[in-house]
């Protein structure tokens, strides 16, 4: 008898749990993840990085653009990070497009206003954003010819631009964070992520 009620209850059950299955509506689908490739790596390490990059430069008061920690000259302000970041995003990828500098002759560092420099940022990634965007496999892997400011004639390949302009932005965000923890503003990638 214990056998009969054991085997009843076991298949309650299996059928419960079954038509349960069955009346569940379909789990959503995730949102399509590009191909892992190298490119789709870079440019979505890039994209969230440069996000970083200028949503400090917006958050950050403008009266603390001139903060500079300590009281030496060679320590840049917070103001002049932000612009030598526009600067190097329009070098390495003019350099990685295999064209001109479009910035070439202007220095963003030296700019004073917080709107002068939140331009120059936004400026300068969203021209970085079109040579990331295009970027593939194989167009990362192309050598691309330079001609340097004393006219030598410079071969590179193509990612080396982009990967060493990434990890700028990074080692600048992090300076970004340390002056913006100075003044106790919570920098944009230790905000609170929606659920």
């Amino acid at each position: 008898m214990t056998k009969i009620l054991l085997t009843a209850i076991l298949c309650c059950l299996f059928a419960t749990a079954a038509l349960a299955q069955a009346a569940a509506p379909a789990a959503p689908q995730a949102a399509a993840q590009p191909a892992p490739t190298l490119a789709n790596w870079l440019r979505t390490a890039y994209t969230t990085n440069r996000g970083y990059v200028a949503k400090a430069a917006e958050k950050m008061p403008e009266e603390f653009y001139g903060l500079r920690p300590g009281a030496q000259e060679e320590v840049r302000t917070f103001g002049q990070i932000v612009g030598h970041v526009a600067n190097a995003n329009f070098n390495y990828c003019s350099q990685a497009k295999g064209e001109k500098n479009p910035n070439q002759g202007n220095d963003f560092e030296k700019l004073k206003t917080k709107a002068e420099l939140v331009k120059a940022i936004n400026d300068a990634v969203a021209y970085c954003d079109g040579v990331y965007g295009e970027l593939t496999d194989a167009s990362a892997l192309e050598t691309v010819q330079l001609t340097m400011p004393n006219g030598r004639q410079v071969q590179f390949v193509r990612i080396t631009r982009l990967i060493t302009n990434h990890a700028h932005n990074n080692e600048h965000y992090g300076n970004l964070v340390t002056y913006m923890r100075i003044k106790g503003i919570v920098p944009p990638s230790s905000e609170p992520r929606p659920q």
